[in-house]
């Protein structure tokens, strides 16, 4: 098949890179020429993403992988169009629409009949059909469901372990009619290797989820439950910090039965994904208070760790503190809806010197992010704020001078802070 992938960021080019992988011909396009020129390079864009580099250049020397930055004749040379363009959400719910309503008029000024095409960013229960469709209907003149198909199967998988992720869990399509379904079974098939999976009630492959609305609904509420289960713990540690019950003890009891699945408490919810879809279920289902709690309990976990702090320095007027991980996880160079922001300007307001520093980030990419980057300035408190593998060794004469050192993921090695006239808080602890 010839393919095109529509945005070649840190899923889409792992995908467009899959697809080449199985023996298919695939154009990659994006707006962003330096990211075109890069990939038709052979080189990655951006850093991270387990054996990217390896396959990229492969499939680029091969002649099955190049980019462009046309994606109206990217489109009309293509039997399949997957697109993976970025949908951001303002803070009250509603979605910014323009890069995909962007990215839907250039696909549907090179549409040509026969051609599959599959949104797989996370959207809104009903877009694909209410919103895409139209807009494709009325720039190529032809007609959703009959001259071409269209469905919705979102991707399921994580920045650093894509390739693994895109064979370890099913993959959901749902389109606007059964012909568009099984037209995108058959693509996904034939793109994709899946590994078993004994555990799973069917089955592991491509899952017909009988329209595009339950496979868009079957995405929100895979990332909305996760983002209720960590707001569920998150109030558990705050109440286990007010009877001083160590919470981790509580989850791993409770867990010990088949029915019980509480997750980890922890000092942010970032990333791409569950910061930001429980808030597209709401555009959505507005009535769930169930998930507006959630989102409000996780939202407020960095400044109830700023509390924690506060509550064994004192005033933090004038403090120096120093906040350790930019990243809103360890191990990936990412900082979308990180932590580190709320806690940085939180620090600000309540009158400490902020400071930041992060094994990923030199400190000119700090700044680039707005953050004020640590350069051996001597601190008295900190908070671990990613679990990067790094801080799990950190010790007390690492930071000379802190007094007080919070870990909101529970990364340190407590033994290693015992004495020293140093005081290690964990939330839940």
């Amino acid at each position: 098949m010839d393919i095109c992938v529509v945005a070649l960021g840190k899923i889409g080019l792992p995908l467009a890179v899959q697809f080449a992988s199985a023996g298919h011909t695939v154009v990659g396009a994006d707006v962003d020429a330096g990211v075109v020129d890069l990939v038709n390079r052979g080189e990655e864009p951006f850093p991270g993403e387990a054996h990217l580099a390896e396959k990229l250049r492969e499939a680029v020397d091969a002649g099955r992988l190049s980019a462009t930055t046309d994606t109206t004749a990217a489109v009309a040379a293509a039997d399949a169009v997957v697109i993976v363009v970025p949908l951001f959400v303002a803070a009250d719910g509603t979605p910014s629409w323009q890069w995909m309503d962007a990215a839907t008029e250039a696909v549907g000024r090179g549409l040509k009949a026969g051609t599959l095409v599959s949104y797989e960013t996370t959207l809104p229960v009903g877009t694909t059909r209410n919103r895409f469709a139209p807009k494709l209907e009325e720039l190529s003149g032809l007609t959703a469901g009959e001259d071409f198909h269209l469905v919705f199967s979102p991707e399921r998988v994580l920045t650093g372990r894509v390739f693994a992720d895109l064979r370890k869990y099913p993959k959901l399509v749902g389109g606007i009619n059964q012909a568009s379904t099984d037209a995108a079974i058959a693509f996904y098939d034939a793109v994709l290797e899946f590994d078993e999976r004994p555990d799973l009630p069917q089955a592991n492959g491509v899952w017909d989820l009988g329209s595009s609305e339950a496979s868009e609904f079957a995405k929100l509420a895979e990332t909305t439950y996760r983002d209720v289960n960590i707001g569920l713990a998150n109030q558990f540690a705050r109440y286990a910090d007010q009877i001083d019950v160590d919470v981790l003890k509580v989850i791993d009891a409770s867990n010990s039965q088949p029915y019980s699945h509480i997750h980890r408490p922890g000092i942010a919810v970032g990333g791409h994904c569950i910061p930001i879809y429980p808030r597209l279920y709401l555009w959505n289902d507005p009535a769930a208070t169930v998930v507006s709690a959630a989102r409000e309990a996780n939202a407020g976990m960095p400044d109830y760790s700023l509390d924690l702090l506060a509550a064994a320095v004192g005033d933090l007027s004038g403090v120096p503190v120093l906040v350790l991980g930019a990243a809103y996880r360890g191990g990936v160079k990412e900082t979308a809806f990180s932590g580190v922001f709320p806690l940085v300007e939180g620090l600000k307001a309540r009158g400490a010197v902020p400071y930041v520093s992060d094994p990923m980030y030199s400190d000119a990419e700090l700044e680039r992010l707005g953050l004020p980057p640590h350069r051996g300035e001597e601190v008295e408190a900190a908070v671990v704020q990613a679990d990067h593998a790094e801080y799990a060794s950190l010790t007390p004469a690492d930071l000379p001078g802190v007094r007080v050192l919070v870990d909101g993921r529970r990364v340190t090695d407590a033994s290693a802070w015992r004495g020293d006239g140093v005081r290690r808080i964990v939330i839940g602890g």
